[in-house]
C-alpha cells in the first residue's frame, strides 16, 4: 500500500532500525555513571550528539536531545523569551508556523506577553521586509520555520536571519520538515527538529542553542542535557535518530532530484486531469517531496477515505478532516481553497509506478465524491434571471455552502448578487477562493443573525 504521508511521519529508516536494536543491547545503562556499562552508554550518547550536531551545523555542546520536536520548540521559545525578558516580552512569528509555535505564542500572550503574526503571500512565504518590520525594540525572539509542513514552501531564512541579526533579535528556526534534506541556512540562533520526520524513531527531538544566545531553561531544574531537557535520555532512540539522520542526508541530494521530478509530475497531471483543482504552495522554492492541492466541491474526509480504500495513504489540511472543524491555519493565511485538500509527501524510495497509479485513480475518486455530494455541472444561465438570491446553508459543513452557491449563481442576472448564509468557518475562506477560480466578484462578509452572510456578485 503506497504511503504518501512522510511529512507526518516518515517510515523507519533501515539504518535507524539497525542502530536501535544494537543500542538496546549496548546503551541501556545510565550514561551519567562511571562504571563500565555507563561509560559505554556515554560513548554512544556523545557519538550521537556529534553526528546530529554535524548535520545541524553547530557544536556538540550546543545541542540537546528532547522527547519530541514539539518539546524542543516549546523549550526553545520559553528559554529564549525568559533569557531576554529584560529586553522585552514581544514575540514575532509567521502566520504559517507549526501549531507547536502557535500554541507557545498563545501561552506567552496569556501570560502577559505580546505577539506579532507576520502574514504570508499566496504561496505561503513571508516577505523578509515585512518580517523585519515586525521586529521591535522590545522583541525578545523571532520564529520562522525553514519550510512549511502543509504546502512545502521554503521560507527565506537567510534573509530573515540577517534582518534579525541587524536588530539584535535571536531567530528560532523550526527545521522539522527540512533537516533531513540538508542544512538550514546560517544565521539562526536556535533550531528545533523531530526525528520521526526523517525516518528516525518517534519520541526524539533536538534543540540547538548557539553560544552567546541568552537562554534560561524553564520548569524544574534537571541535571541531564545541560538542564534543557530533564529526564532520563532514551538512548537507543537517540542513537537511532542520529544514525538515520546521517544516512538520510548522505543520499538526500540524489533522492531529492528523483522525488522532485515525481512531485512535478503530480503538480502538472492533477491540474490537467482533475477539473476545478488548485495546486498550492511555491512551485519552485519548496521541499522536493511534498505537494498539496485542493479540489472544489469535495468533502476532504470522504476523499481521504476513498483514497484509503484504494490503498493510498495521504493526509489533508482541510477543515473536513480536522477534529477542530476549522480550516487549516496555513491555507487560511495563504487565502487559498481549503475544501477537498490533499497533501502528498513522498518518503524516500517511493516508486514512480505508485505515483502513476495514484494519478490514474484520483480523477475517478474526485468525480465520485462530487457526484455523491450533488456538485453542479456547468449549466446555462436561467432564462429569467433574478435580481438577487439568498442561499441558506446554515448548519451545513464544507463544501456544501460552496456547492449551493455554484448551483444558483446562474439564476441571477449579471451584476446581481447571491448571499450565502453559513456558519461553517471554512466558508470564510472557500467562498472567496471559489469566486477567484470562477471569475466572480466576492463582495464581502456581512453580519447575520446566525453565522455570516457572504455576498457574491455575478460577473459572467
Amino acid at each position: 500500500m503506497p504511503y504518501f504521508d512522510a511529512a507526518s511521519a516518515a517510515p523507519l529508516h533501515p539504518v535507524a532500525r539497525q542502530a536501535l536494536l544494537a543500542a538496546l543491547d549496548e546503551g541501556w545503562a545510565d550514561p551519567a555513571r562511571l562504571y563500565r556499562e555507563g561509560r559505554r552508554a556515554r560513548l554512544l550518547l556523545d557519538a550521537a550528539r556529534e553526528a546530529a550536531a554535524e548535520a545541524v551545523g553547530c557544536r556538540p555542546d550546543e545541542l540537546v536531545f528532547t522527547s519530541s520536536g514539539t518539546t524542543a520548540v516549546h523549550a526553545g521559545i520559553a528559554g529564549a523569551l525568559s533569557g531576554r525578558r529584560r529586553v522585552g516580552r514581544h514575540l514575532a512569528h509567521s502566520a504559517v508556523e507549526h501549531s507547536s509555535v502557535l500554541h507557545a505564542a498563545a501561552a506567552h500572550e496569556a501570560a502577559g506577553g505580546s505577539c506579532t503574526e507576520v502574514p504570508v503571500d499566496r504561496f505561503g512565504a513571508v516577505d523578509p521586509a515585512a518580517f523585519g518590520a515586525a521586529l521591535r525594540a522590545d522583541t525578545a525572539l523571532a520564529c520562522l520555520q525553514s519550510a512549511n509542513h502543509e504546502v512545502g514552501t521554503e521560507q527565506p531564512v537567510a534573509e530573515v536571519a540577517a534582518l534579525c541579526a541587524g536588530a539584535g533579535v535571536p531567530l528560532l528556526v523550526d527545521a522539522a520538515q527540512s533537516l533531513g534534506w540538508g542544512p538550514v541556512p546560517a544565521g539562526w540562533s536556535l533550531l528545533a527538529a523531530s526525528a520521526h520526520k526523517w525516518g528516525g524513531p518517534a519520541g526524539v527531538g533536538l534543540l540547538a542553542v548557539r553560544k552567546g544566545t541568552r537562554f534560561s531553561p524553564q520548569g524544574p531544574a534537571g541535571e541531564r542535557e545541560s538542564g534543557r531537557a530533564p529526564g532520563f535520555e532514551n538512548l537507543p532512540a537517540i542513537v537511532a535518530a542520529a544514525a538515520s539522520l546521517r544516512a538520510v542526508r548522505d543520499g538526500a541530494a540524489a533522492e531529492a532530484v528523483r522525488l522532485r521530478a515525481l512531485v512535478d509530475r503530480i503538480r502538472s497531471v492533477v491540474a490537467e486531469r482533475v477539473p476545478d483543482v488548485e495546486v498550492v504552495g511555491d512551485p519552485v522554492r519548496r521541499l522536493p517531496h511534498l505537494v498539496t492541492f485542493s479540489c472544489l466541491y469535495v468533502d476532504g474526509e470522504t476523499l481521504l477515505h476513498e483514497l484509503d480504500r484504494r490503498e493510498f495513504s495521504v493526509s489533508s489540511g482541510s477543515s473536513c478532516t480536522s477534529s477542530t472543524l476549522t480550516p487549516s491555519h496555513v491555507l487560511k493565511a495563504m487565502g487559498v481553497l481549503s475544501e477537498g485538500n490533499v497533501r502528498i509527501s513522498l518518503p524516500p524510495g517511493t516508486a514512480g509506478a505508485d505515483v502513476d497509479r495514484f494519478l490514474e485513480v484520483l480523477p475517478e475518486v474526485v468525480a465520485e465524491v462530487r457526484e455523491r455530494l450533488g456538485a453542479p455541472a456547468t449549466a446555462p444561465p436561467s432564462p429569467a434571471p433574478a435580481a438577487s438570491l439568498v442561499v441558506d446553508a446554515l448548519g451545513r459543513r464544507c463544501p456544501i455552502p460552496v456547492i449551493e452557491l455554484a448551483k444558483v449563481i446562474g439564476e441571477v442576472a449579471v451584476g446581481a448578487t447571491v448571499t450565502v448564509l453559513a456558519d461553517d468557518e471554512a466558508a470564510r475562506l472557500d467562498i472567496p477562493a471559489w469566486c477567484e477560480m470562477r471569475g466572480q466578484e466576492y463582495v464581502g462578509e456581512e453580519p447575520a443573525d446566525r453565522g455570516s452572510a457572504y455576498v457574491v456578485r455575478r460577473l459572467s
